[in-house]
């Protein structure tokens, strides 16, 4: 043979490889897909995200009993988003009233205590002269105008306010905060003036942070010391609306404990933010008698700014139905020509029905103002004098008209002094609030870990609202088939899992033992490539540990997640995760609107569960290579749906995630202990663990399985491996 033959047969065998490894590639790229190519699923999260400025109306339940049903959940993801479920230790308040100023009819005295060590709650007590005994008592929280408590709007906008007829006097003019405050005190009430985050007295946590966040901050988002808004702050839910929330909780405490102050007669007002404030506050206070939201609640824009926000918040739900958990005790709106502008007819027309359902028709009210921008102004404020007279008892005639008053300036109302020193603030002492607070925290749910009952009410019913649905909210959920093929050992099936509830599709695949095979439970395997984990490198044949399963007489079912498989245009996996259309990268302007890709994943699993369920299947949870997150957090609230469960945690922990675009971030994720709290609030029979080292986490050895918890990595053996021991000895 010449060298030119040799040359040849050379190149041919060079093109036989060359093709060869091609074909391994194409194998390797192309995966058993269920829709054609370039098809996604009919998904509804596939379409635009949801925010602040969406549409948010209020459906009026057909019941009463109904109703009571839709209170607990909502009041419950307030409770849950704000951080306050469980809520944070009712630590002393210690706190100091000085600097008492003799007015027209009233006094003003300078007020601080402590919501938790350390940090302070700043603000003006007003109190009536001339009445003795218990008098009623009313919280303003003031909103966002300029300066707070200190706010002066200038003679020049006052005389314009004036001539439109918003206000009467110069002085209720450049401080309708104060106005409000004044005539309360003259018509006999206490009235506590506290300062939002940031505003006048309370600089331990700036406005610029807490107001006007807008990029995150990397050296505050370190697990190990992190500050707001930051990845770990979110996934423990510590918000500044949450903290803004218990000082307005605190405040009604040191109301309350005033003796001049009647409990049975308490109530709450404010404007803009503090309408918001005003409008939560009445939704979870029992104690309260009454709440006069102003210029808030609507269908519309919800709140802007970042302390009106928190993430899981408003998803499913709105401030219309924030505002009727108050019902059916009395409670008083005003609109404006702002977002609340079509109130009358878009929300309130509903809110009055909800309290017609209840019985309380006549406890709701809308005081129209379209004529006017967005205010607290004398006419708003005339509608809440007269509602508060009628609420409180007080006897005036009506309509209740301001008279003047002395305003004061700031340097005449600040609480800070040489006698009484402003604490300190800064980064520093915000990553120890948050710390300390988290701290607060376990300890509170360390105390559940020996009451099941205990358990179950704090880290069960708060991780429900984590994960966002339980497993008896999945709904309606259908097998559509697409094609099927034998293999060794059974039959493989692909199709799609719809749920027509949700209007969420999975593309999915099924392996069917043979149908002579005796009946086992069938496993429902999750990897981070989603329905792609059962099969081997060529993507088309099941892995040798699904070929045992199958083989041993277990049906396997997985499935492409939310984002993952056939979710993906490009095929590559989702490395951030989508943002509303906000300049500020407060995680809560997405989240609070939207379930995390964490969360929908986890739910996900739920719609796949209750396949098998309808199925008369008795499931078994596999969670490895990147999925044992998933598997955790679908497992705390499916109830006794899953039998056993094989999860391999890698060691992971939500409160490490850095990133709020990180698709393993997950709002709430770390706060009831995190992933081994998921776990022991699951309701396995059994469960094996991998990723946690030689000792079982110190949750799951107080809150066990019936079972046990077996872990899988002591012999050193590939996990799944382990796994498929597991299983089959079972």
């Amino acid at each position: 043979m010449n060298s030119s033959t040799w040359l040849r047969r050379g190149v041919s065998w060079a093109c036989l490889l060359a093709v060869a490894l091609l074909s391994s590639i194409n194998i390797r790229a192309e995966p058993l897909r269920v829709l054609s190519a370039g098809e996604l699923p009919e998904d509804v999260r596939l379409g635009p995200l949801k925010d602040l400025n969406g549409y948010f109306p209020f459906v009026v339940p057909p019941t009463r009993e109904a109703w009571a049903q839709r209170t607990a959940k909502v009041r419950r993801q307030i409770l849950v988003s704000l951080g306050l479920w469980p809520m944070p230790a009712r630590t002393p308040l210690n706190p100091v009233i000085h600097g008492r100023l003799e007015q027209d009819g009233y006094t003003v005295e300078k007020v601080y205590f402590e919501s938790v060590p350390g940090f302070f709650v700043t603000g003006s007590l007003y109190r009536p002269t001339g009445h003795s005994g218990r008098v009623p008592g009313v919280l303003c929280p003031h909103g966002h105008w300029s300066n707070g408590r200190f706010m002066d709007a200038g003679e020049a906008e006052a005389r314009k306010q004036i001539a439109q007829g918003a206000e009467r006097f110069m002085s209720g003019a450049r401080s309708p905060l104060q106005a409000r405050c004044v005539q309360l005190a003259r018509m006999g009430c206490v009235v506590f003036h506290f300062d939002m985050i940031g505003y006048a007295d309370s600089q331990q946590i700036t406005e610029a942070l807490a107001h006007r966040f807008s990029k995150q901050r990397p050296e505050m988002s370190d697990p190990a010391a992190w500050g707001l808004f930051s990845a770990p702050a979110e996934s423990r839910f510590q918000s500044v609306m949450g903290l803004q929330t218990w000082n307005a909780i605190r405040s009604l405490d040191f109301l309350l404990g005033l003796p001049d102050v009647d409990p049975e007669r308490v109530a709450v007002t404010g404007a803009s933010g503090g309408g918001t404030q005003s409008f939560i506050l009445g939704a979870i206070e029992d104690r309260l008698a009454g709440s006069f939201p102003a210029v808030m609640v609507s269908t519309a824009m919800q709140g802007g700014c970042t302390c009106e926000n928190a993430a899981n918040l408003r998803i499913n739900t709105g401030n219309v139905e924030f505002a009727a958990l108050a019902a059916p005790k009395p409670q008083g709106l005003t609109c404006a020509n702002d977002w609340t502008v079509e109130m009358a007819t878009k929300g309130f027309p509903e809110l009055k029905g909800l309290y017609e359902l209840l019985g309380a028709g006549n406890r709701v009210e809308l005081n129209r103002g379209e004529h006017f921008g967005h205010n607290y102004n004398h006419v708003s404020r005339t509608a809440m004098y007269g509602w508060m007279n009628r609420l409180f008892k007080l006897g005036f005639t009506e309509p209740v008209l301001e008279s003047d008053f002395e305003r004061l300036t700031g340097a005449a109302l600040t609480v800070w002094d040489a006698e009484h020193p402003r604490p300190e603030g800064g980064p520093e002492f915000e990553r120890r609030l948050l710390a300390g607070l988290a701290q607060d925290v376990d300890r509170s749910l360390r105390a559940t870990w020996s009451d099941p009952a205990a358990f179950r009410k704090v880290h069960g019913e708060g991780l429900e609202i984590v994960v966002g649905r339980t497993l008896a909210e999945v709904g309606e959920v259908e097998w559509q088939p697409a094609g099927r093929r034998s293999v060794e050992g059974g039959t493989l099936r692909w199709g799609r899992v719809r749920n027509a509830t949700h209007r969420e599709e999975l593309p999915a695949v099924w392996l069917e033992p043979e149908a002579d095979a005796p009946a086992k439970p069938a496993v429902l395997w999750l990897t981070a490539r989603g329905k792609g984990g059962l099969f081997g490198s060529d993507g088309t044949s099941p892995r040798p540990a699904v070929r045992r399963l199958l083989a041993a007489g277990h049906a396997v079912l997985s499935a492409d997640l939310f984002e993952q498989g056939e979710f993906r245009p490009d095929g590559e996996p989702l490395t951030q995760t989508r943002r509303v259309d906000n300049p500020r990268e407060s995680a809560a302007y997405t989240q609070g609107y939207n379930y995390s890709v964490m969360a929908q994943r986890a739910q996900d699993v739920l719609t796949l569960v209750q396949l098998l369920r309808r199925e008369h299947r008795t499931v078994l949870l596999v969670g490895l290579e990147g999925a044992g997150a998933i598997a955790a957090a679908a497992g705390s609230v499916a109830g006794d749906a899953i039998e056993a469960a094989a999860i391999d945690t890698e060691g992971f922990r939500f409160g490490q995630v850095r990133d709020v675009r990180s698709p393993q971030f997950l709002p709430g994720g770390a706060r009831y202990g995190d992933l081994p709290g998921m776990l022991a609030a699951a309701q396995f029979q059994r469960l094996a663990l991998a990723g946690e080292g030689d000792e079982v986490p110190p949750v799951l050895q107080t809150v066990a399985p019936a079972g046990g918890v077996q872990l899988l990595n002591a012999e050193g053996a590939p996990v799944a491996r382990q796994v498929l021991r597991w299983i089959l000895a079972r």
